[in-house]
């Protein structure tokens, strides 16, 4: 094995032991004092409740107040710096509510004469084709589209001044998870976003029934089949297993009665409604208590009960301290929320200013989501947008964290999850297409990607084929000739192509869809590293180590990378280097921003 490959697997052990075998310690939520109060708790700090920052903010931060620090955080600023997202205006009426399949909207078009806002032709060809055009069209393009939402919020993460804003809302999105794969309307998820933007550090029962009427999460849980007459248990379900208590504290017979008292809600065009006629009212028999329920009724009811408080509590705390908990610690952390009215800053602001959020157990313990390792190394780097190339998606999706898309109801599985031997090796490509940006780039938004055989299907036509040879599954033979008479009957009888479609709804979704701004980092190392007046590959290191490290690398590394780079340099004077010292120290931060410590915080 390679010296390289053995020292990363071996650091990687040393990573997962470390939170395999935890060690319980007791918790202290006693302020810390302004004595103790420095720039290493302050860069904790900015690396916990948001994405970190410059050395520069970090000892502003410092020379404050611990009270005034973490208010930076949980208050915000006065003036937020963030802007609206600028929609592309793909929408079209009749698109809501879509059907939840394209067999689901050829059978409407037959049995209406319309769909999707779409009438079917009276005659000729394929009557359907453009509804089943429009069908595919807004698959394409409210993915697009929520693409370009995801290249927003990174960006607002990567300058807000009011980080932990952002950083809650992606806490709130791996809790409340939902998936644009089925919702299917970026818009909803856009809405739901701002919903965790707009209240994650509010009042939890206020984001809770927020949440519960928001339409992403009707989408998602099945709330248009969640009627009086066939009742569906998916968000009562959820609701009390992921959302609130926790498994083992509800009993089937709750959920089957919480799922009546949701039933009738729904969304339309963005606007949550109960549709009366298909609503429960009758008496439900819920966590003891007896009565005719409505959906509110059934979220203070588990409001109520101690171990919500305590779940909540312990996620957050596991979240941005700590996953060692003992359970005299959760039931603690869950009386301070109870006692705190549910109250989200007001639980964060004791927590950034506890004894135990700064303790040596905490700090460099946190292994970093591929999207905090993103913005994080971008904010470093002294980036003010995110690049396109790589694009943002792309990379997060293969780390395992596609923003817009949690794999499950039940979101990411977080801390170890993140790393294994080859996540890790994909954290390090991340930084080398950073650094080295892929001259081959082709942007995602603009080619399909997802659904390849759709370039195939429009090369054939481009080549003159008809539309049934061109739609033909690759494979089957092609044959690019004059058509046969029974090719062209099958042009004339059938009611629509789905391959076409699908073709077509791509051309239609990436001329309405606005292209994700595609840049790369212009930034000059060797103007940071000379500004810094680092003159010796040493010193070079030392920069580079406490820039972006938070756990401290081993002698031993580096020494290594010392060597590295006076071999990349020739020598060891820097500033004699001046003229080619950029592709150097490019070559030594991949190296550094790939190592295992790197990736705890």
């Amino acid at each position: 094995m390679p010296a390289k490959q053995k020292r990363i697997l071996t650091s990687l052990y040393l990573i997962v032991t470390l939170f395999a075998s935890p060690v319980v310690y007791s918790l202290n939520l006693d302020p810390i004092s302004a004595d103790h109060w420095d720039e290493n708790h302050a860069a904790h700090l900015a690396s916990r409740a948001g994405f970190g920052l410059l050395p520069g903010e970090i000892a502003a931060l410092a020379a404050q107040e611990p009270t005034k620090a973490v208010a930076y955080f949980v208050d915000g600023a006065a003036k937020p710096n963030v802007s609206a997202f600028e929609h592309s205006g793909i929408f079209d009426e009749g698109l809501d509510p879509f059907p939840p399949s394209r067999p689901a909207t050829t059978r409407l078009a037959k049995e209406q004469g319309h769909a999707l806002g779409i009438n079917v032709k009276p005659g000729g060809n394929r009557p359907i084709q453009p509804i089943v055009n429009k069908f595919f069209y807004w698959l394409r393009a409210s993915r697009l589209e929520t693409d370009r939402v995801s290249y927003w919020w990174a960006n607002r993460m990567l300058t807000t001044n009011h980080p932990l804003q952002e950083k809650m809302a992606l806490f709130w999105h791996g809790h409340f998870a939902t998936n644009e794969d089925k919702v299917r309307d970026y818009r909803k998820m856009l809405k739901q976003l701002e919903l965790f933007q707009e209240k994650g550090l509010s009042n939890f029962r206020e984001l809770l029934i927020a949440v519960s009427q928001d339409p992403a999460m009707l989408a998602f849980l099945d709330a248009g089949v969640n009627t009086k007459d066939s009742p569906n248990e998916n968000f009562a379900r959820e609701i009390m297993e992921l959302f609130t208590m926790g498994v083992g504290h509800y009993s089937e017979t709750d959920v089957q009665e919480a799922a009546r008292a949701f039933t009738g809600w729904n969304s339309q065009n963005l606007v949550f409604y109960i549709d009366e006629e298909q609503h429960d009212s009758g008496v439900k028999r819920f966590l003891g208590k007896e009565d005719n329920f409505s959906g509110t009724d059934i979220i203070d009811l588990i409001l109520e009960q101690p171990v919500t408080a305590e779940f909540i509590a312990a996620k957050i705390y596991r979240y941005f301290v700590s996953d060692q908990l003992s359970e005299s610690d959760v039931k603690e952390l869950g009386a301070l929320l109870r006692d705190q009215d549910f109250d989200i800053s007001e639980f964060m602001s004791t927590l950034f200013l506890s004894e135990d959020f700064y303790s040596d157990k905490n700090r460099g313990t946190h292994i970093k989501s591929p999207v905090e390792l993103v913005i994080s190394t971008y904010k470093k780097l002294g980036m003010n947008q995110v690049p396109g190339i790589p694009d943002f998606n792309v990379v997060t999706g293969s780390l395992g964290q596609r923003l817009m898309h949690p794999p499950t109801v039940a979101g990411w599985s977080e801390g170890r999850s993140w790393i294994t031997p080859s996540l890790l090796f994909e954290r390090g490509n991340f930084v080398l297409d950073s650094l080295f940006p892929d001259i081959g780039f082709v942007p995602p938004d603009r080619y399909p990607v997802f659904t390849p055989e759709v370039v195939n299907v429009q090369d054939r036509l481009r080549q003159g084929m008809s539309i049934t040879m061109a739609t033909k599954p690759t494979g089957v033979d092609q044959e690019a000739g004059m058509m046969s008479d029974s090719n062209m009957m099958a042009d004339r009888d059938e009611a629509f192509n789905t391959r076409l479609g699908s073709m077509r709804g791509w051309q239609m979704a990436i001329q309405r869809v606005k292209p994700i701004e595609r840049s790369t980092f212009g930034g000059s190392l060797t103007d940071m590293v000379l500004s810094a007046e680092a003159e010796t590959p040493e010193e070079v290191i030392a920069f580079f180590h406490g820039l972006f490290f938070e756990v401290s690398l081993e002698q031993e590394v580096l020494d290594q990378l010392v060597d590295f780079l006076e071999q990349e340099i020739g020598g060891s004077d820097l500033r004699s280097s001046d003229g080619f010292l950029e592709e150097p120290l490019r070559k030594l931060l991949h190296s550094m921003l790939s190592l295992p410590e790197y990736q705890l915080g």
